[in-house]
């Protein structure tokens, strides 16, 4: 196989000189329809690899097909370079650090001692560059190399200053304290390129629920516990921490009962926090905290009880007559008062009964194993009816003797009862986290995946359907999915709630090595991507635009309308700076969400007609906006006004971008700032006309990582491989929304499938044209329909379904026909070659020029002629394969078989058969057939026959055109060499049971 990889790596590089010669790739605006497609231009800190190599050859099989059905195709590329990554690429290969030393050397290709010299930003950019472009000529992409640009080049630096420009006139651009992503190292916000991991974290907000306890020596204690979910405050049994080292912290002072974790990370969002001493939260278990929101609802059926305890306290709140002005009293006398200690005290004097009032009030610390003291708080709040670890969690408590005694925890403290405050509408759950928990066979904390489904399971179910109960108070009748915010503001404004920020994920690490946190960053600029009519613009732009799949629209959608502002500015890094204010560099996903517009300038730029210093704002404004006239913009910017104009027809000639291809792992960030940013500054023509989204690629079964490893470069694959033999594996692994997965020994049988196509062509593609008989119709009809299947696919940019119809079936239907015995196959060559040219370009142009001396790429696809489609040609094919296999099918129950007798349905059924084929329903036919008498007579029979009609009715459709006999006595050489046996065409052998069974299209067999 090797020989034959090295063939085509010499027929891949002469194929690769000529386009270049011929320049066919360079597009130019013509009379032609035209189609802009563009692919994220790939990060140039290590080399290109598979992962890249999906998303490229998906857009560059468009690009060739779409060229090939007649439209003037622009696929540019440029490089991005902006950012953290590079610069921190550098510092860790001056400081030899081995682990980057190995990953770059082993997984990215580059030999150690180039590796070394890399040292400084600017010799990483230009190495990866040449790397990255000799990687993508080598594997074909049909690319117009002169809009090459990377993003640290001086006209593209004036390019982002522009829209920057822009988004601040129109008020998107603001000044704010919000929460990012930061490395304390560089300090610095970090996006996803500059992360080593937790790349795909995004930044949730807690909502911090503060319950009291009370200690003689300290006071007042905060228990600030952490949830998603602050409506479920109203059905708390008791709070969980680890039994772990645990700090007391003075945070903006009030002393919160943290986890050490927690208190670094609090520093970092606007608190003041001062340790006070560590402490062993053993030491907390069985301790009562207080629930204020449950206490503010709950104080009136307490009052009695409070009355006998503290005769003040009840003089003090029974006096309030208005309901919500007694709640904000309770509430506000925990957070600042004593009262927080009397509810103990009382639920104390009260605990021998079973569950009443004071005991929703008050709860007691548990210990458990599942809670992460480096998630948010370590603190954590239990509901036991509607999160399934904390009911598993309770249930295992309650058997565990042993935990109980070592804690010196009371067994009445655990006789805890779920409180049930959300209903499920349509659904069966009384308590909902028990009975799912039940349902999933979850029997202990240990089963970590079943909890985890549980929990996914309750709280999707609970979001979307979930209605508050009376249990909420004034919160009943609140749909879960809308509380969120309503309820955290009100706690905050009561004191009792707060805001902790945390990753989705952990552990985000930036790629200096040092740990990220969430930071609350003052005077920072951020892109206001919460501006109401900004996100409506572009969620109605989105119902109007394509997106490939289609499913992915309400993916976008919920991003779209879940979008925060985002900061869009850093101190350190490669970039371009904010021209108001240029202590900031603009961050690298901001700086590219318009640069397909740069494009077209970038051809000129790069031809030397256009240079930085012309890129006025009046230049910009004129060709990429219309804004002012060609005459100002050319004395603005010092070009000649023919020039000025020249740049403004291409840009209205190629935009809007017709097509965005790209990963998946896009679509939260750039493909979301891609919409945002062409509809805040281009006019509605101009919006992007669609997006698809593909999958990943994995290796061997494995994540591939450019910062870890494993990862397979495209040089590599191609080295290894081929151009072609690449491409069709990576467009054919997965369909185009699926995730891939590159496994050697599948592409290495998939090698062997293109050698034999290879040889196949050559073999037959020199033969005369003969005339056609009815095998060669066949072969042309499923030909044609492979074009129709293929076509369809590739508009809908199914490139597996494209390939399995080109490739595979055609490939399928050519064994079947020679096979047979045809000799024509030259009839399909020229368009097999243009149907498969977008795959595998080398081979098919290689082939092509066997017989022309034009190029491939540049022909026309082949167009579906329905006139050469011909049925019942399929059909006679159709019924000599099933016919075969149902010999075969009957033989394995004869030993040696040696003569096969064929009895054909009675002249009967097929008479009813060609009635039945004109009519549209069984009860029509069978009204049609009863009319003649003969057929009353067996009415019984004929019912029987049309049921098995209609339920095949495609396969019975061509039947009543077909003679049988004269199919298999046509081509009975054929069928007996593939049999191995006599085939007699003598009813009168068969036996009589077995004639009766014959259907048409389906002969009794008998063999002896």
């Amino acid at each position: 196989m090797q020989d034959f990889v090295q063939e085509l790596r010499l027929i891949e590089k002469r194929w690769q000189e000529e386009w270049q010669k011929a320049k066919i790739f360079e597009a130019d605006p013509d009379e032609r329809p035209k189609f802009f497609i563009t692919i994220p231009y790939p990060y140039l800190n290590g080399n290109l690899h598979v992962g890249h190599c999906r998303t490229f050859t998906i857009g560059d099989a468009v690009a060739r097909y779409k060229r090939m059905c007649g439209y003037n195709v622009l696929f540019p590329m440029g490089f991005h370079v902006t950012g953290t990554p590079i610069i921190g690429l550098a510092e860790l290969i001056a400081k030899r650090d081995q682990r980057t030393i190995e990953v770059y050397t082993k997984f990215h290709d580059v030999p150690k001692e180039i590796l070394l010299t890399l040292t400084t930003p600017e010799r990483i950019v230009e190495y990866f560059a040449k790397e990255a472009e000799k990687a993508l000529r080598d594997i074909g992409y049909s690319i117009d190399w002169r809009r090459i640009f990377t993003t640290t080049d001086e006209p593209y630096q004036k390019f982002i200053e522009w829209q920057y420009w822009k988004l601040k006139e129109k008020g998107l651009i603001v000044k704010g304290s919000h929460p990012v992503r930061y490395c304390p190292n560089d300090e610095n916000p970090v996006e996803d390129h500059d992360l080593l991991m937790g790349e795909e974290a995004t930044i949730v907000d807690f909502t911090v629920i503060k319950l009291y306890s009370f200690d003689e020596e300290l006071g007042k204690i905060v228990f600030p516990c952490a949830t998603l979910r602050p409506e479920t405050i109203f059905g708390v049994t008791n709070v969980w921490v680890k039994p772990a080292k645990y700090v007391l912290a003075k945070v903006n002072g009030e002393i919160w009962f943290l986890s050490r974790e927690a208190s670094e990370k609090l520093r970092y969002q606007e608190k003041d926090v001062e340790i006070v001493r560590e402490v062993d939260a053993r030491d907390f278990f069985g301790k009562l905290v207080v629930n204020p929101i449950l206490a503010g609802m709950l104080i009136d059926k307490i009052l009695d009880d409070l009355r006998e305890f503290d005769e003040g306290l009840y003089e003090r709140l029974s006096k309030i007559g208005d309901e919500d002005e007694r709640f904000k009293t309770v509430v506000h006398e925990i957070v600042n008062g004593n009262l927080a200690k009397v509810l103990i005290d009382l639920f104390k004097r009260v605990k021998e009964e079973k569950f009443n009032v004071i005991r929703r009030i008050v709860v007691p610390i548990l210990p458990a194993e599942f809670v992460d003291t480096d998630n948010a708080t370590g603190v954590v709040m239990s509901v036991p009816a509607h999160a399934p670890y904390d009911y598993v969690a309770l249930e295992d408590l309650k058997t565990n003797e042993e935990t109980l005694k070592r804690f010196g925890i009371d067994r009445s403290l655990i006789e805890i009862e779920p409180i049930v405050l959300i209903r499920i509408e349509g659904e069966k759950y009384r308590v909902p986290a028990v009975e799912v928990a039940k349902e999933l066979g979850v029997e202990s904390q240990e089963q970590r995946d079943l909890l985890d489904k549980a929990t996914k399971i309750v709280y999707k179910k609970e979001f979307h359907k979930g209605v508050l109960l009376e249990t909420t108070g004034k919160y009943a009748g609140m749909q879960v999915s809308k509380i969120k915010d309503v309820l955290q503001r009100d706690l905050v404004n009561m004191g009792v709630g707060d805001v902790f920020y945390e990753f989705s994920e952990m552990p985000v690490v930036c790629r200096c090595g040092t740990k990220c946190v969430v930071k609350v960053v003052r005077d920072q600029w951020f892109l206001n991507y919460s501006n109401p009519d900004w996100k409506s613009k572009v969620l109605e732009w989105l119902e109007e635009m394509t997106i490939i799949p289609d499913y992915y629209k309400e993916e976008f959608r919920n991003k779209i309308e879940w979008l925060k502002d985002k900061a869009c500015a850093r101190r350190k890094g490669l970039g371009t700076r904010i021209p108001w204010d240029r202590e900031w560099l603009i961050e690298s996903l901001s700086d590219s969400t318009i640069y397909m517009a740069y494009y077209i300038l970038a051809k000129y730029i790069n031809e030397g007609r256009l240079k930085a210093e012309n890129m006025t704002p009046e230049f910009l404004d004129y060709v990429l906006l219309g804004i002012g006239d060609a005459k100002k913009a050319a004395q603005s910017s010092r070009l000649d006004v023919e020039t000025v104009e020249e740049i403004r027809r291409d840009f209205l000639y190629w935009y809007p971008v017709d097509l965005r291809s790209s990963g998946k792992d896009l679509v939260a960030n750039h493909l979301l700032f891609f919409l945002f940013h062409h509809i805040a500054i281009f006019p509605k023509k101009h919006w992007p006309r669609a997006i698809a989204v593909n999958g990943y690629v994995s290796l061997e079964g494995r994540k591939m990582s450019k910062s870890k490893g494993p990862l397979l470069t495209m040089k590599r694959a191609v080295a290894e491989n081929s151009a072609d033999v690449t491409r069709l594996y990576i467009l054919h692994a997965a369909e185009y929304d699926s995730d891939a997965d590159w496994r050697k020994k599948d592409v290495e049988a998939l090698a062997g499938h293109l050698r034999r196509f290879f040889n196949l062509v050559k073999e037959h593609y020199t033969k005369e044209a003969k005339e056609l008989n009815q095998l060669d119709r066949w072969l042309i009809s499923r030909f044609q329909k492979a074009i129709r299947e293929t076509r369809d696919a590739m508009e809908k940019l199914q490139t597996r379904r494209a390939i399995n119809a080109a490739f595979f079936e055609v490939m399928n239907d050519v064994r079947w026909y020679l096979r047979r015995g045809g000799e024509n196959l030259v009839v399909i060559l020229d368009d097999w070659l243009k149907l498969l040219a977008p795959f595998i370009p080398h081979v098919c142009e290689e082939l092509w020029h066997i017989k022309h001396d034009t190029f491939i790429s540049l022909e026309r696809y082949p167009e579906f002629d329905e006139s050469k489609v011909d049925e019942k040609a399929e059909a006679v094919e159709e019924y000599i394969r099933r016919f075969i296999d149902d010999v075969k099918e009957v033989m394995k129950f004869v030993e040696q078989p040696r003569e096969v007798y064929i009895a054909f349905a009675e002249e009967w059924k097929t008479e009813v058969l060609r009635i039945a084929s004109q009519a549209s329903s069984m009860k029509e036919a069978m009204g049609k057939i009863m009319k003649d008498k003969k057929f009353r007579a067996m009415a019984k029979d004929v019912s029987a026959f049309l049921k098995r009609v209609f339920k095949d009715r495609e396969m019975y459709a061509v039947m009543d055109e077909l003679n049988e006999r004269e199919i298999i006595e046509n081509n009975l050489d054929f069928l007996e060499k593939e049999l191995g046996v006599k085939i007699i065409l003598d009813e009168s052998k068969v036996p009589a049971e077995k004639r009766k069974a014959a259907m048409p299209g389906k002969p009794a067999i008998y063999v002896i």
